[in-house]
This record gives structure tokens, C-alpha cells and sequence, in this order.
């Protein structure tokens, strides 16, 4: 039996991505069990570590840093160990240097850049909430083999900027490209809610089940 650990720090939004993991990795294949986790020790015991996100960029990284030893377990097992990690939403923005969100926090500092308050322009309303379209820049093995036209539900009124260009995996269109999704090695991280996004999203956390960086 493989192991998915998905981080519960209070983020709101486990248990719809537990079940949205369950279902995706029953189609991939292989004998799998998603288990809701902050424990370091089932980090260290896990195949895969998603981090989910639901509020603000703050809120979100005090969590992750109060739970005693997650960071430390994350950064060994992700960085050092080179697990496969997936971060959605705000758990997508964590991997930053910093947050703009409630002022100025520091995040993770995996994936170089900030996270900072769209500004879509004219006639396009913040928080951006509800289906748009994914443009995959990268080829990136997650995105592979996706619906036409495939869209994502997003919710969210900060996204993440990357120092590198080479770091963004996909973009979507909101009056202004917004990073859709992120990835640097064994990292991969999307803006939108795949658990929420039917059958692309689905297709997506499948591609990073059978994915091997």
C-alpha cells in the first residue's frame, strides 16, 4: 500500500480533496490510501505529500508553522527526500519567498517570487471566482493528456508571481494572464481547485500520481 499524505493544518478544504485524491488514484492504478495527516512521522512514511489551502496567504502559513515539527518534516521529506509534493490554492502559493495578503509574509521559499493582489482590469471583478480556461505553457507530465478546452474553478483575489518564468506550468485569462499553475522538480502547485474542477481536475491529480520526477 502506497500513502498520499494530505496535510491537515485547518486549511477548510481536506476533505473534498481527500475524496477527489481517492477517486483519481483508484483510476491511476496501483494500491493507494489518501491519509489526512500533520504528523511528521506519516510524512516521513508517505509516497506523495499534498498541501492544501483554502483563505488568507497568513492564515494559511501560521497554520502549516504552529503544527510542531510540519515544516521541518516537509522541507526533508519534499526538498531533501525529493517526494513528489502537490500545493493547491493558497497551498500553491505557500512554496513563495513571501505574501503581500494581511502584509507582508514569509512563505516557504521553494519556488522564488511573491504573491501579490490581481489586478484583472476593467469589467473583471476580485476575488476572481468560477471556471476559466488552462493554457499549458510547459508540457509539464500533470497537465498531459488534458480535456479540449480544459477549465479549472478558481477562487481566489492573490496569485503567485514567479521570479523565473521557466517555473510557470500553465496561465489562465482573466482580463490579465494569471498563474494558473507552478512547478520546479518534484514540485508542482496549482492556483485553481482540481478537487473542484470535474473531469480536468481529475485528469490532473491522476497525471501526478503516476507522475515520477
Amino acid at each position: 500500500m502506497k500513502t498520499i499524505a494530505l496535510i491537515d493544518y485547518g486549511s477548510g478544504n481536506v476533505h473534498s480533496a481527500a475524496r477527489a485524491l481517492a477517486s483519481a488514484a483508484a483510476d491511476a492504478g496501483g494500491d493507494w490510501e489518501v491519509a489526512l495527516t500533520a504528523e511528521p512521522s506519516a510524512l516521513r512514511a508517505a509516497d506523495r505529500i499534498v498541501l492544501p489551502g483554502v483563505g488568507h496567504f497568513r492564515d494559511c502559513m501560521e497554520g502549516v508553522q504552529t503544527r510542531d515539527g510540519l515544516v521541518e518534516a516537509l522541507e526533508e521529506q519534499i526538498l531533501d527526500a525529493g517526494k513528489p509534493f502537490l500545493g493547491i490554492c493558497v497551498g500553491m502559493q505557500l512554496m513563495a519567498d513571501f505574501g503581500l495578503e494581511d502584509g507582508e509574509t514569509r512563505g516557504l521559499g521553494w519556488i522564488h517570487g511573491q504573491v501579490d493582489k490581481i489586478d484583472p482590469g476593467p469589467g473583471f471583478r476580485v476575488p476572481h471566482m468560477g471556471w476559466n480556461e488552462l493554457s499549458d505553457t510547459s508540457g509539464h507530465p500533470a497537465l498531459a493528456n488534458l480535456p479540449r478546452e480544459p477549465h479549472a474553478y478558481f477562487v481566489h483575489s492573490y496569485a503567485f508571481q514567479p521570479e523565473e518564468e521557466e517555473r510557470i506550468a500553465a496561465v489562465t485569462d482573466y482580463g490579465t494572464p494569471i498563474i494558473a499553475a507552478v512547478a520546479r522538480d518534484n514540485l508542482f502547485g496549482t492556483q485553481f481547485h482540481p478537487e473542484k474542477s470535474q473531469e480536468t481536475g481529475l485528469k490532473i491529480l491522476q497525471n501526478w500520481i503516476r507522475w515520477r520526477p
